[in-house]
């Protein structure tokens, strides 16, 4: 069988027949099912939305049942109890959602379709972490029918989509997650996931690492019967390598966040778009001429950085790697010390992946009504603990939206607790998490049908022929025909013509 050739430091990755087939008729990705849902894709973060044509955040936000889903005895049509989302009887309205999801994400259908015959992924239990959203559940569903069996928790409070997560729960799929879950019930919907009789997972997709923590914490000899883990977030990927260079990793993981696909598309273009959805929708504020100061200047930042000139806002970037900084200066940013402008700006935005960015002295500092928010995976990057103090008053303006009130009468706008904007406050880009959440299926098929010994204890990037394949799928929705290297060229080169075409140093 063909094999793509393997680059330095990464072993040679397996073409399946199913996937030769599948390059065979990219044109097959283009087409688009006939029956489109007539809905609008916005979704009212407000709690008072009653549009009926809107998503269902409005079911998501309603605040009419108070009981926990923990407390609740709920069943699925097939009599089936094992799940916990907020309200089963939801479902309908989020397999609209998911259907309006599939038709922007063409390869990942297109992947269930050439490969559910020869389900690569059969005998694989998948133990999931990640957002709970529609494009979730499409991935989720390319799964199961790739042959695995799948059990789910959500890897941030705010971002879970009620209403997916009873479609995917009505559907069979044990899922564990509602909006708004606290820290308690966060672990407990984890633990619900891996701690199941007559059930043990074989493989981890993680988003930020949690899931790998609580494993590794509480139940490390499940680790003999795990085949590897796919990672997709910088957190994620970082105590991953932690473990890896501390000897604790026991076994292979599959670093996504740094693939091409993930780092240029979905960190990049993503929050390029959803940064200003998800500040529109819970302030409704006007960005031009608007000081804002964007704290990191990674792929993440860069987006953000993008959107925000590109309304007219006045664009100041904080960061600690000379490189990203000198590309901020270049790019026509200010570079600045966060302390140097806080008392100016309008609005704060966290993006580093590290922790107390934004502290309570800089907090302290701002000017009325500032808008303080965070773009990275982890809520650890503005210090809200030090916020729920008695001398400052918390007041509840809308959902994922809190004015917090200095004794003065100074306040600022505090979004999502200084979790992720985007997916806590708003939605993004279906198409772009297309290109993730392939990556991510190839990932698990890849470690998965690996033979022992050919990926080790530790972390590896993704194979530069799967970026690339990844990146091919994609290509037909636009119409777009990619130029082919004669042999003469491919000669000239040193290349073979159907790639990889960049070598792994090469930086996009």
């Amino acid at each position: 069988m063909e094999k793509w050739d393997g680059s330095e430091g990464t072993s040679a990755f397996h073409v399946p027949e199913w996937m030769i087939q599948f390059a065979d008729q990219k044109q097959e990705f283009n087409k688009r099912p006939t029956k489109i849902g007539r809905r609008s894709l916005s979704r009212s973060i407000s709690q008072s939305s009653t549009d009926s044509y809107s998503s269902a955040a409005s079911y998501t936000d309603s605040s009419d049942d108070e009981t926990s889903p923990r407390d609740k005895q709920q069943k699925n049509s097939k009599g089936s109890s094992d799940f916990c989302v907020k309200n089963i009887k939801q479902a309908e309205f989020g397999r609209r959602e998911i259907e309006i999801a599939e038709q922007e994400m063409p390869a990942l259908m297109a992947l269930r379709k050439r490969a559910q015959g020869e389900k690569p992924l059969a005998g694989a239990k998948i133990v999931g972490c990640t957002h709970i959203t529609a494009q979730t559940a499409v991935l989720m569903e390319t799964l199961g029918a790739l042959g695995a069996q799948c059990r789910w928790a959500a890897c941030n409070i705010y971002s879970t989509l009620n209403e997916v997560a009873a479609a995917l729960a009505e559907s069979g799929f044990p899922v564990f997650a509602w909006k708004g879950e606290s820290e308690d019930d966060f672990w407990w919907c984890i633990d619900r996931c891996v701690n199941v009789e007559g059930w043990q997972p074989n493989m981890i997709l993680d988003d930020g690492g949690d899931l790998t923590h609580w494993i590794y914490k509480k139940y490390p000899n499940m680790f003999k019967k795990i085949k590897g883990i796919v990672e997709e977030s910088v957190t994620g990927v970082h105590r991953l390598y932690q473990l890896s260079k501390a000897g604790k990793l026991c076994v292979p993981a599959m670093n996504v966040n740094d693939s091409v696909t993930k780092q240029k598309f979905d960190n990049l273009y993503c929050c390029r778009e959803s940064i200003l959805d998800g500040l529109k929708r819970t302030t409704d504020m006007m960005f031009g001429g608007k000081q804002v100061v964007v704290c990191g200047y990674g792929e993440v930042g860069k987006g953000c950085c993008a959107a925000l000139k590109a309304m007219g806002s006045i664009v100041y970037v904080t960061e600690i790697d000379p490189i990203c900084a000198l590309q901020a200066c270049m790019d026509g940013f200010r570079l600045v010390k966060l302390n140097e402008v806080i008392r100016q700006v309008d609005i704060v935005i966290t993006c580093t992946g590290n922790k107390n960015v934004v502290t309570r002295e800089h907090l302290d500092r701002m000017k009325n009504s500032c808008i303080v928010c965070n773009m990275g995976h982890s809520n650890t990057e503005i210090d809200v603990a030090s916020l729920r103090t008695p001398e400052l008053t918390w007041e509840r303006v809308r959902s994922q939206v809190d004015h917090v009130i200095w004794p003065d009468g100074k306040r600022i706008v505090l979004l999502a607790e200084g979790r992720l904007l985007n997916l806590s406050c708003s939605t993004v880009p279906t198409f772009v998490l297309s290109i993730t959440a392939t990556t991510q299926a190839l990932a698990l098929i890849e470690l998965y049908n690996a033979p022992e010994g050919r990926y080790k204890q530790d972390v590896y990037l993704l194979p530069k022929k799967m970026d690339e394949y990844v990146a091919s799928l994609h290509l037909p929705t636009f119409d777009a025909h990619l130029t082919e290297l004669t042999d003469e060229q491919a000669k000239y080169l040193g290349l073979n013509k159907n790639g990889p075409f960049k070598p792994n140093y090469y930086r996009y």
